[in-house]
C-alpha cells in the first residue's frame, strides 16, 4: 500500500505511462503532448523531473527502449514504449485514482482544521481583520472541495465528457478522433499569454 500511494503521489510518472500507452515516443514528444493538453499546470513539467522520471520508470521495467531516432541536425532522441508491466501499473493506478478519492479526504481534513482554528481564535478575542487570511484559505478549500467532489461524481456516473475518449484510447490504443477547432485553441492560447481579453 506505501508503495501505491508513494507511485500516485508522482503524477509527472503517471503522465509519462498514459503518454506511452498511446504510443511509443521520446520524452521530447512526451513534453509536447503534456504541453498541448495544459498538464504543466497540473504537474511540475520541465526535462530535468521529465528525464529523471522516465531513467526511473525505465530502471523498474515499466517502460523500454525501442530505438534512438535522429531528425536532421538534431541530437539523437531515445523512444521508449509501455511494457506490460507498465500497461499493468497504469491500469491500477487509474483504478485507485478513480476509487479512491485521497484529494477529497485531504481537503475535509484541511478545512476541518482551518475551522477550528479560526473558531479558537475568535473566542479568544481576536478581531475578523486578523483572521482575514484563515477565511481566504478556508473559502479556497471549499471550492476546490465541491469541485472535487463534483468531477469524481461525473467519474461514479460515467457522465465526464471525454470518458468514452478515454476508454477507447485504454482499451484499444488507438486515439479517438475529436472535432477539436484547433485554431480556435491557438488564438485562445494567445489571448492569455498576452493577459487575457481587452475590458469592456
Amino acid at each position: 500500500m506505501a508503495e501505491r500511494r508513494r507511485s500516485i503521489s508522482n503524477p509527472l510518472a503517471l503522465a509519462v505511462l498514459a503518454c506511452l500507452h498511446e504510443r511509443p515516443m521520446h520524452p521530447y514528444e512526451m513534453a509536447t503532448t503534456m504541453r498541448e493538453r495544459g498538464k504543466e499546470h497540473s504537474i511540475k513539467l520541465n526535462y530535468g523531473s521529465l528525464y529523471t522520471v522516465v531513467d526511473s520508470l525505465a530502471k523498474n521495467g515499466l517502460i523500454e527502449a525501442v530505438e534512438a531516432r535522429r531528425e536532421g541536425r538534431r541530437p539523437e532522441r531515445t523512444v521508449y514504449r509501455l511494457t506490460e508491466s507498465g500497461r499493468a501499473k497504469l491500469d491500477a493506478w487509474m483504478s485507485q485514482l478513480i476509487a479512491e478519492p485521497v484529494r477529497i479526504r485531504i481537503l475535509e481534513k484541511e478545512i476541518a482544521e482551518v475551522r477550528v482554528l479560526l473558531d479558537g481564535a475568535s473566542k479568544a478575542g481576536l478581531p475578523r481583520l486578523l483572521l482575514i487570511e484563515g477565511e481566504y484559505h478556508l473559502v479556497q478549500r471549499e471550492a476546490e472541495l465541491g469541485w472535487v467532489r463534483n468531477l469524481a461524481g461525473e467519474l461514479e456516473a460515467g457522465t465526464l465528457e471525454g470518458l468514452d475518449g478515454w476508454r477507447h484510447v485504454y482499451e484499444t490504443g488507438e486515439m479517438p478522433t475529436w472535432d477539436v477547432d484547433v485554431s480556435a485553441l491557438e488564438e485562445l492560447r494567445l489571448t492569455a499569454a498576452e493577459g487575457g481579453p481587452e475590458p469592456g
